[in-house]
């Protein structure tokens, strides 16, 4: 029941910064595990970072921790993934995602736990 629409993606220079944002719509996110999940070329797909709705309790990824953060604005209905300090193996498409278990850890091999997605928005990191 709960679309993902996500918006900010482009193309940026190494270095640079860049900020997602993934509005909801249909039932809020006061339940739900919201998170980022991007696909590199030639690569499988793999869990971001990821953040409790409900709760302050979140996941980074150890390649991108120190770089990205997540973040979230109940009110609005919006989760934020704040792009730092990118680098050209970060250009992937990104999707925002959604479900209702908690993987923590897990998520350095799989993508489990994530029943909906947003149709992806491109980042390009040039050189």
């Amino acid at each position: 029941q709960v679309q993902l629409v996500e918006s900010g993606g482009g193309l940026v220079q190494a270095g640079g910064s860049l900020r997602l944002s993934c509005v909801a719509s249909g039932q809020s996110f006061s339940r739900y595990v919201v998170g980022w999940v991007r696909q590199r070329p030639g690569k499988e797909r793999e869990v971001v970072a990821a953040t409790l709705w409900s709760a302050d309790m979140t996941y980074h990824r150890d390649s991108v921790k120190g770089r990205f953060t997540i973040s979230r604005d109940n009110a609005k209905n919006t989760v934020y993934l704040q792009m730092n300090s990118l680098k050209v193996e970060d250009t992937a498409v990104y999707f925002c995602v959604a479900g209702l278990r908690w993987y923590g850890s897990t998520w350095s091999t799989t993508t489990e736990g994530f029943d909906a997605w947003g149709q992806g928005t491109q980042v390009t990191v040039s050189s």
